[in-house]
């Protein structure tokens, strides 16, 4: 009798415990977890990107560089170049690999034709001289997929962006400002710029979303 008691005390105090921690860390601390992950803007939901009419354009972490319309003028900010160099064309638009970094290294003549190539390119299409590109103009991220841009690039975009939008340089300059992120806990990292966000701003819709227009 004695051993019976003792051996259900054991019992119930193991399952005191199994339901304490069941609650604590099957529910409480997923909870909390939840929670957590969905504060801020840089969420677990991908940290998506509205336009004016409230449909998703993208995740202000991943950079996805705007195709200009064919038969009209370039109205939008163009994030960094790919990462990768294993395409024959040095911007790979539309090339899911050119997400994937390189291996090519400081002494790669590949890497410098692919440099060079998208500085010209760029300053063409900018209407700049090839030494005003900045670096990270024509070099692609570890990831590929840099969402951001520095305020050198931005600001050898304003001119084509404000002709084509019809909005005034001082106003470009102005979104441009207001997109800039500073240094991270002031001195980590560089000042940079949101290209999704800052072309959402400038009118960037989703072409397929309700209302949206393309």
């Amino acid at each position: 009798m004695r051993f019976t008691i003792g051996f259900l005390r054991q019992m119930w105090a193991g399952l005191l415990v199994l339901l304490a921690l069941t609650a604590v860390l099957g529910v409480l601390y997923p909870a909390v977890v939840w929670g957590v992950g969905r504060m801020g803007s840089d969420s677990a939901e991908g940290s998506p990107v509205h336009d004016t009419n409230g449909c998703p354009v993208g995740s202000a972490l991943v950079g996805v560089d705007p195709v200009a319309p064919a038969d009209g003028p370039d109205p939008f900010f163009h994030a960094r170049t790919p990462g990768s160099v294993a395409d024959a064309d040095p911007f790979a638009p539309g090339d899911p690999a050119a997400a994937l970094p390189t291996n090519q290294g400081p002494s790669s003549e590949v890497l410098a034709e692919f440099v060079e190539a998208r500085r010209t390119a760029i300053a063409e299409r900018e209407g700049v001289s090839p030494y005003d590109v900045p670096v990270d103009a024509v070099t692609g991220s570890g990831s590929g997929i840099d969402p951001d841009i520095s305020p050198a690039y931005a600001a050898i975009q304003v001119p084509r962006v404000a002709a084509a939008t019809g909005l005034g340089e001082s106003r470009v300059r102005e979104l441009v400002t207001e997109h800039t992120e500073g240094r991270q806990l002031g001195f980590l990292g560089e000042e940079r710029v949101n290209v999704l966000e800052l072309n959402v701003a400038l009118g960037l819709t989703a072409p397929d979303c309700g209302t949206a227009g393309g």
